[in-house]
């Protein structure tokens, strides 16, 4: 019986994986198809010969490498800027003692209760005031200092033994030694997984690039594949030549990156 039993866990795990990964090797053998064959019954199980075809013209049809290029540039520094505004937000509210600390706390979760879609009116009129509208600055900078990264490196930062600090303090080392030095490096999980999130949530961004830029040249790969949907007639090989640009450098990141993941987000749970 537990032979069995053990089986049909076995199996059940295998169908949920091939359910799971299908979709993705779908999309790279469509990719290679032309526009009949992927919407045909039943679908193609195997690469095809049109791969260059769809590619060229999909190139024809929407700027996909500067699309990519931008999306790249966009969700690096953005990842970056992020991880270092954030650190240096939740190591202070994490080691230091001052008055107010816990109000900025609860403001900080506050604010993560707040749909995104509200604040696309203001956000607009503010990067208009600013003169930033239709540039990619407009996309990087308002995200900056994140509710959610600073509450996940103030968990982790928790994790990191005051007396540590305490006494690299009274070495005469400077506080601004003490975070680069010691306290950044331990956090090398939390970073990476917060970057990760970062990353992919800024690379998949669609409404805000969107709205706020006008010049096809600076779209970002969300938006520039919204071009692929035509009015009359839709190519499903273009299409999804054009998805594999999207999923690809998201699937090398989280791939190198995994074993950083799962504990960097644990890592949270631990308090000193």
């Amino acid at each position: 019986m537990k032979n069995i039993r053990t089986i049909l866990v076995y199996v059940f795990m295998a169908i949920f994986a091939l359910a799971c990964v299908y979709p993705i090797v779908f999309m790279f053998i469509a990719a290679s198809h032309p526009s009949g064959n992927v919407v045909m019954f039943p679908p193609p199980f195997w690469f095809g010969d049109h791969f260059v075809k769809n590619l060229v013209s999909l190139q024809n049809r929407v700027p996909i490498w500067s699309a990519l290029f931008n999306s790249i540039k966009i969700a690096v520094i953005f990842t970056a800027l992020n991880l270092f505004v954030c650190s240096m937000a939740a190591y202070s509210l994490s080691k230091f003692r001052f008055k107010g600390r816990d109000v900025i706390f609860v403001i900080l979760m506050l604010a993560l209760m707040i749909p995104g879609n509200t604040k696309l009116v203001p956000l607009y009129r503010m990067m208009n005031t600013f003169g930033l509208n239709n540039t990619h600055l407009a996309i990087i900078l308002p995200d900056i200092a994140g509710a959610f990264g600073i509450f996940l490196m103030r968990q982790n930062f928790h994790a990191v033994p005051t007396a540590l600090l305490e006494a690299a303090r009274i070495d005469g080392a400077s506080e601004w030694k003490i975070f680069y030095k010691i306290a950044m490096p331990l956090m090398i999980p939390a970073l990476t997984a917060l970057g990760i999130y970062m990353f992919v949530t800024q690379w998949s961004n669609f409404t805000w690039p969107l709205i706020v830029l006008n010049d096809v040249e600076k779209y970002t790969l969300p938006v520039a594949l919204a071009l692929l949907k035509g009015d009359t007639r839709i190519d499903y090989g273009q299409i999804m030549a054009g998805a594999m640009f999207a999923v690809v450098p998201i699937m090398i990141v989280f791939l190198t990156l995994q074993k950083y993941f799962i504990s960097g987000i644990t890592s949270g749970s631990v308090k000193e």
